[in-house]
């Protein structure tokens, strides 16, 4: 039997869109603090989603689950910068630069007080920051591009990318993209994340996107695995 509208054809059979939560892993992408209220480069709505991604990261942290944090980094007067910022960046404009308080992610979603080790970021290199959670740099939009983020999660036995964080039309909705392309079921908590929209979230459900809200994460992580 076969569903759907033009966009997409779902025929009955194997399940391959549900989240597998006892093998899923959290990435949070671009909570920084320059993206926060008052910061360099503010983005709407964006303070506002923290305390729900501490409450996820809380979440895995308890389930024994891993955690990837995914910053930007950007060299004042450097080149390697997604186009529309690289001018602003080029002419020494500071957004998360590398050892500023700006780039620092928000303490509440740590599980301890660290700092970015810019340099290990930079070289492409994890930063351990706890059990099976680490800090990872990507140069552009997606958390996938030019980052170890796939063989990191496939080590860690993941199949499962849950996505949270700043500004939805572009980092995690490349993320999501990319998570799908490389199949893994995807998950997007939608009040974990700043600028979503009805029209978002409806074309990354046309991709298989599952969405969800913190509390029915948290509670499907509670679940022993059978």
């Amino acid at each position: 039997m076969v569903h759907g509208g033009p966009e997409t054809t779902v025929v009955s059979g194997p399940d391959y869109t549900t989240p597998n939560w006892a093998a899923s892993a959290l990435v949070v992408v671009d909570l920084q603090r320059d993206f926060l209220d008052g910061g360099a480069a503010a983005v709407p709505g964006t303070s506002a989603v923290v305390p729900r991604v501490a409450a996820l990261t809380a979440a895995f942290r308890a389930a024994g689950r891993p955690i990837a944090h995914i910053v930007r980094l950007y060299r004042p007067g450097g080149s390697d910068v997604d186009l529309p910022r690289r001018r602003h960046i080029e002419q020494g404009g500071r957004v998360v630069a590398p050892g500023s308080d700006g780039a620092q992610i928000p303490a509440e979603v740590l599980p301890a007080p660290v700092s970015l080790d810019s340099e290990r970021l930079l070289a492409g290199r994890e930063q351990t920051v706890g059990a099976r959670e680490v800090v990872l740099f990507k140069p552009r939009w997606s958390a996938f591009h030019r980052t170890r983020l796939e063989d990191w999660l496939r080590d860690q036995g993941c199949d499962t990318v849950v996505v949270a964080g700043c500004n939805l039309p572009n980092c995690p909705r490349a993320t999501l993209f990319d998570a799908s392309e490389r199949d893994f079921r995807a998950v997007l908590v939608v009040d974990a994340v700043s600028q979503t929209s009805p029209e978002r979230l409806a074309d990354l459900e046309r991709i298989g996107v599952r969405l969800a809200d913190t509390g029915t994460v948290r509670r499907a992580l509670s679940v022993p695995a059978r």
